[in-house]
């Protein structure tokens, strides 16, 4: 059963009404309904595209949380074959909110990592809502130090809210382990290509999304802080997220104007969870050119080429 935002009941109620007809034409009714049912189809299919080509932030940013969305698995499972997946930092434990290993994305051996959210409640739960623990950027800096050992690219597909803010994860050195794999994307001889899937917050995001090339999808997220999260600490109350969410430039326009990210990744009409075959397809294509463009290039090379786009950030006129 599809989920609809807010701001799309304009077309939830015109395909409902779509779905009324199909289930009378279905029913053998004898009453024609097939010009109908075609006017409403191409009217529902205006308003979503009218509706989607003016998203405001907060809107985009509802669009990226939506519950529909495909996540870090599912595009494994779809552009991955032979995934490996390895577990634990070998100094706490196993942190489920970051999933990695080892598999071949179109026939070439990679390493792929990422935030988990998870699908339904138990998922959700054991992957603790994407929102890793130092463990889980341990086991991060683990692998893509694994990956660089065999000059296997790294492709990290970024999905979280941020990072796990309990008591218990800054007793283990949160901000060190968040540190320490930031340094490790950095040091990678390998290329690497980092994809905002959804949501991208803050330190928890950037630990695993420095990289040659940073895409983002077209109604993902890129934040310093959670729009709630901002507007508790400027406006002392989290009702003004909406505010937030405008004036912290968090999309994906945004972040490309700004020389943050390197491209976009265009979602199907109606948002990655419309058609999640289609999105994933076009974030493989995309991963697919990015690391084509960091073909034969040497380790020090692919380094100094990442630390010279990061450097460039913020001294662009």
């Amino acid at each position: 059963m599809r989920s609809y935002l807010d701001f799309e009941k304009p077309v939830a109620d015109i395909e409902a009404k779509i779905e009324e007809l199909r289930a009378v034409a279905a029913s053998g009714n004898a009453v024609p309904i097939g010009e109908e049912l075609t006017r409403l189809e191409v009217k529902a299919d205006k308003a979503l595209a009218d509706l989607y080509l003016g998203l405001t932030p907060w809107q985009k940013t509802q669009v990226a949380r939506h519950p529909q969305r495909p996540h870090f698995y599912d595009y494994v499972k779809h552009l991955v074959t032979d995934f490996t997946p390895m577990a634990g930092d070998r100094a706490f434990g196993e942190d489920e909110a970051i999933v990695g290993g080892f598999g071949r994305f179109r026939g070439r051996p990679v390493c792929v990592l990422g935030q988990e959210k998870g699908s339904d409640t138990d998922s959700r739960i054991r992957h603790n809502f994407g929102m890793a623990k130092p463990e889980g950027y341990r086991k991060a800096r683990r692998l893509m130090e694994l990956a660089d050992q065999f000059n296997l690219p790294v492709i990290s597909m970024v999905d979280t809210a941020g990072a796990f803010p309990g008591i218990e994860a800054e007793e283990r050195g949160q901000a060190e382990a968040i540190a320490r794999s930031t340094e490790a994307c950095l040091a990678l001889g390998a290329p690497n290509v980092a994809v905002v899937i959804g949501e991208g917050g803050s330190g928890g995001a950037v630990a695993i999304a420095t990289a040659n090339r940073v895409l983002m999808l077209e109604h993902a997220i890129y934040t310093v802080a959670s729009p709630e999260a901002s507007a508790a600490i400027l406006w002392k109350s989290s009702a003004r997220a909406e505010d937030a969410a405008t004036n912290m430039k968090i999309t994906a326009q945004d972040l490309l104007r700004f020389g943050i990210i390197d491209g976009i990744i265009p979602e199907p009409s109606g948002g990655a969870h419309r058609d999640p075959q289609a999105a994933i397809e076009s974030a493989g294509q995309a991963i697919s050119d990015a690391l084509g463009d960091l073909e034969g290039m040497s380790s020090e090379d692919i380094r100094e080429a990442r630390a010279a786009k990061f450097l460039a950030i913020g001294r662009r006129v």
